[in-house]
C-alpha cells in the first residue's frame, strides 16, 4: 500500500522540477520553438502547380525545422492574388502566418484602380530570397514556329488572332507577355486564368496558343514535347534548360523579364519575430537538399536582409509601375 505522503512529495518535486526545466529551456534559443505545436501558415496568393508553389513546397520541410514549427501551405488564388494578400493583411502579427510572394504584389497598384489593402503598408517584407527564370511556351499542336524569328512572324501574318493564357490580369506572368508582344511589336489576345495551373492545362490542350510562365511550372512539359519553349526571358540562359535560348540573344535586345520571390508578414511584426524568421529562411534555403531543388527548377537564391527587403519592395513598385505605362496597360 502506497503512502499518500509520499505520493504528495513526489508529485510536488517532479512539479518543481518541470517548472525549473521550462525555466532553463526558456533561456535556451530555438528549444521554445522546437517544442511549439502550433503550425505556422504559409498563405500563397497563387495556385498549385505556380513557380512560387513549387519552391514553397520544396523548402517546406526545412523552414518547419528551422522554425521550430510544422508549417502548413495554403494556396488561395484569386484576383491576380489579391485573395491570399487579403487573409494575410488580417492575420495577427504573431509570426505565425507569413506568404510567399511574386512580383504580382508590387504590380497591383498599377494595374487595378483599387485594393482592399496597401501594399506594402499593411504587409511586413521579410526577405527577398532569389529569383525564377521565367520562360515562353507555345502548344506545339497549333504553333509550329520554334523560335523568336519564326513566333513573331507567325504573330504578324495572324494580328490580334493567337491567344495567349496568364496566371490572371495584372500578374508578372500577364506583365511579361505583354511586354513580349510591345518589344516585338506585334498583337495577341489575353487570356487571364484564375492561377497558373489551369492556365498550364488550357496550354497543354490547346485552348491558348501559348504564354510565358515560371520554368518550375513548366519544365516536365517541355522535356515531355508537350509544349515547346521559344525562348527564356532573362538576361542569360539557365544551368537548368541550358538548351533553350535567351530571346536576347534571338533579337530582342530590350526584352528582359525575370520573376522573383520573396517572404513576408502581416503590419506590425516585432523585430525579434522578423529576425527569428529571417534566420529561419536562411537556414532553410541552406539545406544541401533544398539548394540541389532550387538548381533543378533553375531558382538563383540571394537571400537579402529585411532592410533591404523593405527598401526593394518600394523600389520595385516603381519599376513595375513604369513596365506597366510602357506596356499600355490601362488599370482594370
Amino acid at each position: 500500500m502506497s503512502n499518500p505522503t509520499f505520493v504528495t512529495r513526489r508529485k510536488a518535486l517532479l512539479s518543481v522540477g518541470s517548472v525549473a526545466a521550462t525555466t532553463i529551456l526558456s533561456g535556451v534559443p530555438g528549444l521554445v520553438n522546437a517544442q511549439s505545436d502550433r503550425p505556422v501558415r504559409l498563405v500563397l496568393p497563387n495556385a498549385t502547380g505556380s513557380g512560387v508553389d513549387a519552391i514553397t513546397r520544396a523548402a517546406q520541410s526545412a523552414l518547419g525545422k528551422a522554425l521550430g514549427a510544422s508549417v502548413v501551405v495554403e494556396n488561395q488564388p484569386g484576383a491576380g492574388g489579391v485573395v491570399g494578400l487579403q487573409t494575410l493583411a488580417k492575420a495577427a502579427p504573431d509570426g505565425n502566418t507569413l506568404s510567399v510572394v511574386s512580383n504580382n504584389v508590387v504590380i497591383f497598384p498599377s494595374v487595378l484602380k483599387s485594393l482592399p489593402f496597401d501594399m506594402p503598408g499593411d504587409f511586413t517584407p521579410i526577405a527577398f530570397i532569389g529569383s525564377t527564370p521565367v520562360v515562353l511556351v507555345v502548344n506545339p499542336q497549333k504553333v509550329a514556329a520554334t523560335n523568336s524569328r519564326e513566333f513573331v512572324a507567325l504573330l504578324k501574318s495572324r494580328p490580334g488572332e493567337l491567344n495567349f493564357a496568364s496566371g490572371g490580369t495584372g500578374t508578372i506572368l500577364h506583365l511579361a507577355a505583354e511586354m513580349f508582344l510591345d518589344e516585338a511589336k506585334v498583337s495577341a489576345r489575353h487570356i487571364p486564368y484564375k492561377g497558373v495551373g489551369p492556365m498550364v492545362t488550357d496550354l497543354l490542350g490547346g485552348q491558348v496558343e501559348f504564354g510565358t510562365v515560371a520554368l518550375p511550372s513548366v519544365q516536365q512539359h517541355i522535356k515531355s514535347g508537350a509544349l515547346r519553349a521559344i525562348g527564356m526571358c532573362g538576361a542569360q540562359r539557365t544551368a537548368a534548360a541550358p538548351d533553350i535560348p535567351t530571346f536576347v540573344e534571338q533579337g530582342l535586345p530590350g526584352y528582359v523579364v525575370e520573376a522573383w520571390f520573396a517572404l513576408i508578414g502581416p503590419k506590425g511584426l516585432s523585430p525579434a519575430n522578423v529576425k527569428r524568421i529571417h534566420d529561419a529562411v536562411v537556414a532553410a534555403f541552406n539545406d544541401p537538399a533544398v539548394k540541389d531543388t532550387m538548381a533543378k527548377q533553375g531558382n538563383t537564391i540571394q537571400i537579402s536582409s529585411s532592410e533591404q527587403a523593405q527598401a526593394m519592395f518600394r523600389s520595385e513598385m516603381a519599376k513595375y509601375a513604369g513596365l506597366v505605362k510602357k506596356a499600355k496597360l490601362e488599370p482594370e
